[in-house]
């Protein structure tokens, strides 16, 4: 894969993936949700709804739903800190991990397309 990408093969690079994501038959993600998602599985955990909220500058209503969302298609999993009630701890699970390796496969092959 190329190291420096021009802005006009970066776009068509993403475009690619995008395309092939809504085209294939499993739940495509919106932008905000695809980025908490990241954040779960690349950033070492615990993590909670208050850092997710404070990490992308959103507030905790609006992580709360895109982890309704993500929850619902078993991404990721919510549970209860025990030492401190008022935290949600957030889960990986084995579906949200298949997803982003898959996600990750798809870019790969794309990115190849980008190649010279």
């Amino acid at each position: 894969m190329p190291a420096d990408l021009t802005a006009t093969e970066a776009l068509g690079l993403w475009h690619r993936v995008v395309l092939e994501q809504v085209r294939r038959d499993g739940h495509d993600l919106s932008l905000r949700q695809l980025s908490i998602l990241l954040q779960i599985y690349l950033v070492p955990p615990p993590h909670t709804v208050r850092g997710l909220a404070a990490t992308l500058g959103v507030t905790k209503p609006v992580i709360t739903r895109a982890l309704d969302t993500m929850g619902a298609l078993h991404l990721v999993d919510r549970e209860r800190d025990d030492k401190d009630r008022r935290n949600v701890i957030i889960k990986r699970t084995l579906a949200g991990a298949l997803y982003l390796e898959k996600l990750g496969d798809l870019i790969r092959a794309e990115a190849r397309h980008t190649a010279p």
